[in-house]
């Protein structure tokens, strides 16, 4: 079956370039249009999506609608994918957009619409429980967390590396425990390494999670 995807944005030829785009995908198939918070909501209710693919400003704020909307769904919808697409290259953006975890989420920004392969790709990517950051967002990611020459990544150990790739998954530490079988408090004196390790800096507990996630991706993405 193909993966059911609502389109949300309040610009038509924006609407209209996704659509093309997506025309020859066959295991996509558009079953809604939205072009404001309060009808993609709806559309979400009517259609039951696999995956939300919107912008990340739309009426009636103008603001953070996208990403609000992904909060949202995380709630009320768990097993919808949401893609945000965005112009923006801060990774603060995708910062918000993950903070809950980054599983069937993604950040892309517009340009990539016109890449008929790579749009569809992460739309399937995200509708399988995965996640897609843009490589622009994550190489600026990158270049604001590099420290010093050698990659912060390759001070790990082989676990380290296991539990950061749950985290990644946006899994809670009592959910890695179960998944490597061992126990709570191990993973947690290894989350506390593996945060020590990246040099976060010194803030909530979901901030530097969602840190370390978009650490591991960028790591992932240039292995």
């Amino acid at each position: 079956m193909p993966i059911r995807v609502v389109i949300a944005d309040d610009n038509l030829l924006v609407r209209e370039g996704i659509l093309h785009v997506l025309a020859h995908a066959r295991e996509v198939e558009v079953v809604a249009i939205a072009t404001d918070e309060e009808s993609l909501v709806q559309a979400v209710e009517d259609h039951g999506p696999d995956v939300v693919l919107t912008d990340i400003r739309m009426p009636p704020t103008h603001g953070m609608e996208g990403i609000r909307i992904a909060r949202r769904l995380r709630e009320t919808h768990p097993a919808v994918g949401v893609i945000v697409l965005s112009q923006y290259a801060d990774p603060q953006y995708a910062l918000a957009l993950l903070e809950q975890g980054s599983a069937r989420r993604g950040y892309l920004l517009k340009d990539r619409i016109g890449e008929r392969g790579e749009l569809a790709a992460a739309i399937t990517e995200v509708a399988e429980g995965g996640s897609v950051i843009d490589p622009q967002v994550v190489e600026e990611l990158v270049l604001n967390r590099r420290a010093e020459e050698a990659s912060p990544l390759s001070s790990l150990t082989p676990r380290e590396h296991q539990v950061l790739a749950e985290i990644a998954t946006g899994k809670s530490n009592a959910a890695i425990a179960r998944s490597l079988v061992i126990s709570k408090r191990a993973v947690e004196r290894h989350v506390g390494s593996i945060f020590a390790k990246l040099k976060l800096p010194a803030e909530d507990e979901a901030s530097r999670r969602v840190s370390a996630a978009l650490v591991f991706l960028a790591g992932r993405r240039g292995s």
